[in-house]
């Protein structure tokens, strides 16, 4: 018998299978590297993780980050603009737009790649995707959100000095920040669908997704970078999906990360999820997010888990092996 490849069947309210469920899989920095590379070797490690998950049946749709790729696209056009003046500098929108293009087409094409040679033939579809931010919230006046490489504390002190804003980013070395508004909707979620009812795989809301606000009944860019959790929320909430899993780099969410103190959690409920964030338990501008992001998706609706574990641990923490799962 020849390998005839099978395309995924639509995902249906009250499906015959009931194991299978709609995800969302958020896809961390560890996933895609710091360089073209090294995105190229992690996007095939996570292809396989994604793989995984398609033969156990379940419907996907891929959200990934975009903190290093960004910042080196900015940089570039920078560079680019201070050698020839006739170079435009590219607003933050259209560099967000730039890196959902060029990580989706690596990404989609490792994992197409891994899908056929498990003689599986679902398609993978990049979507440039736009998330509606309100140009009203106060993150606007408070930028957070790192992007592009370390730097040592006074490289990052040269930068501040030329007024671009800096932080110091979880112990692991400083970076440059920009504004991090939270996403209030999914322009492209009704397509987000229909990719999924044709039996796609869509990989959307790349970086966060590109942010816009409605002006003058057209959607405009904005300055800024969304947390890609927090817009993988936002996404499952709006297409209805049974489960949001946050693939980072650790296994399990820690309290006391680093210290004597610290204790792997297995499971949080959302109200506990967000103590232990008011209580600064997580890195600002790594775990919390994400302890946030599956929070507030659980508070979306009924029968909704969350869960946070390192990539190559996926299909095991979907079935209840390991990784930390947050529920209502």
């Amino acid at each position: 018998m020849d390998t005839e490849r099978q395309a995924a069947a639509p995902h249906k309210g009250g499906s015959p299978h009931p194991s299978r469920k709609r995800i969302v899989v958020a896809l961390g920095g560890n996933a895609l590297g710091d360089n073209l590379d090294e995105q190229m070797h992690a996007a095939k490690a996570a292809a396989s993780a994604i793989a995984d998950l398609v033969e156990a049946g379940h419907e996907l749709v891929l959200v990934h980050g975009n903190g290093p790729q960004v910042g080196m696209i900015e940089t570039a056009f920078e560079t680019a603009a201070k050698a020839d003046a006739s170079y435009p500098l590219l607003p933050m929108s259209v560099c967000v737009a730039l890196s959902q293009g060029y990580i989706g087409y690596d990404l989609q094409n490792v994992v197409r790649a891994e899908l056929d040679a498990r003689a599986n033939a679902t398609p993978v579809v990049t979507l440039v995707t736009q998330v509606v931010v309100d140009p009203r919230d106060p993150a606007f006046d408070d930028p957070t959100k790192p992007i592009g490489g370390f730097m040592t504390e006074e490289e990052a002190l040269a930068l501040q000095g030329q007024g671009i804003p800096v932080a110091e980013d979880s112990g692991r070395g400083w970076r440059r920040v920009v504004a991090s508004p939270r996403p209030v909707a999914i322009v492209e979620a009704e397509t987000v669908k229909a990719l999924l009812a044709a039996g796609h795989i869509p990989i959307a809301c790349g970086g966060g997704g590109i942010p816009v606000a409605l002006e003058d009944g057209q959607y405009r860019g904005q300055g800024a970078i969304i947390d890609k959790d927090l817009t993988a929320a936002r996404l499952a909430e709006a297409i209805g999906a049974d489960l949001l899993v946050i693939l980072t780099a650790v296994e399990k969410v820690c309290t006391g990360f680093g210290t004597p103190q610290q204790r792997e959690l297995d499971h949080m409920t959302a109200d506990e999820a967000s103590a232990l964030c008011e209580a600064g338990e997580f890195g600002k501008g790594s775990m919390e997010p994400k302890v946030r992001a599956a929070a507030s998706f659980v508070r979306s609706g009924e029968g909704r888990t969350a869960l946070i574990t390192l990539l190559e641990r996926a299909r095991e923490a979907i079935e209840g092996v390991t990784g930390t799962s947050v529920t209502r």
